[in-house]
């Protein structure tokens, strides 16, 4: 059969729109990844990541290792900003750390928040997501500290036009419910929000969706990634690509729906198994024929 020109280009347009159907809608729900994973693998341009965001439709960076992210890169906020723009993508955040439960440190403390946040702000980006710092520092008066350090960050990210809020994590300070639920009771809901990451969050043995309806006035963002528990010396090897797992995202997904949330979801997977690539494909199929059906 011959195929005209005309006839081939709209086949090739055809193909384009089913393509750009199994991606993400990037409506109400937007849809990141963190540029961590990329830790675990031999070494790439960060171009490299970006292409795989455009094409497996996950339009947002949650910056990790700043600022040395841009040194082990060899690139510049200017090129950066330039690349991201190329591809319609968006710099939303960048995982913050430090000593927030020793009170001599605390100016310096938020100084670093300040030039974290100073950074984004050049990419319109608007939060801060909190880690916790080690477990080992792990005490009732350091929590205490912490918790107040997490007031005095949130505050002057508001100065700033910024949200600062908690990010849960397997090994850091909080952890468990009980110390999810002690830190949002610690720190002013009108001051320090919240960020959660499922998967830490099932893997400590919590409800990850309760969570999410207990403190649905207070979410900024949140993780979604799958997880099963198998090897409790290596939460990595506990971590999967959405829908490999055992964690109810449709439960998840269903609170999100209930409350209109309009904000980003990052899947910041500690691993992938196949490569980025495939592992965000598979993420992405899982987000448009799972997710999006009950709400995008």
């Amino acid at each position: 059969m011959l195929i005209t020109r005309r006839t081939a280009l709209g086949l090739f347009a055809a193909t384009l729109a089913r393509a750009a159907d199994r991606l993400p809608a990037n409506k109400n729900v937007k849809w990141a990844l963190g540029s961590n994973l990329w830790n675990y693998f031999p070494p790439v341009p960060f171009t490299d990541i970006l292409d795989v965001m455009k094409d497996t439709g996950f339009i947002g960076v949650r910056v990790t290792q700043f600022p040395q992210i841009l040194q082990k890169y060899k690139i510049t906020q200017e090129q950066l900003r330039a690349e991201v723009d190329k591809r319609g993508l968006h710099v939303i955040t960048i995982s913050f750390n430090g000593p927030a439960y020793d009170a001599a440190q605390r100016e310096q403390y938020l100084a670093n928040a300040k030039i974290a946040m100073t950074f984004l702000k050049s990419f319109g980006a608007n939060m801060l997501v909190v880690f916790s710092p080690n477990r080992t520092n792990l005490s009732e008066a350091n929590f205490k500290t912490m918790c107040e350090g997490f007031n005095q960050l949130g505050e002057t990210a508001g100065e700033m036009g910024f949200r600062a809020g908690l990010h849960n994590h397997m090994g850091q300070m909080v952890q468990t419910q009980e110390e999810v639920d002690r830190c949002m009771s610690m720190t002013n809901p009108k001051l320090f929000w919240f960020s959660p990451d499922v998967a830490h969050l099932y893997l400590a043995g919590c409800d990850p969706a309760a969570n999410l309806d207990k403190y649905s006035k207070r979410l900024m963002m949140m993780d979604y990634k799958d997880a099963k528990k198998t090897d409790p010396k290596d939460f990595r090897n506990e971590i999967f690509d959405l829908g490999d797992g055992d964690i109810d995202f449709p439960a998840c997904h269903r609170v999100l729906k209930k409350i209109r949330y309009k904000g980003w979801i990052c899947v910041d997977l500690d691993t992938a198994r196949k490569g980025p690539r495939a592992s965000y494909e598979h993420c992405d199929q899982y987000i448009v024929s799972k997710l999006e059906p009950i709400y995008k």
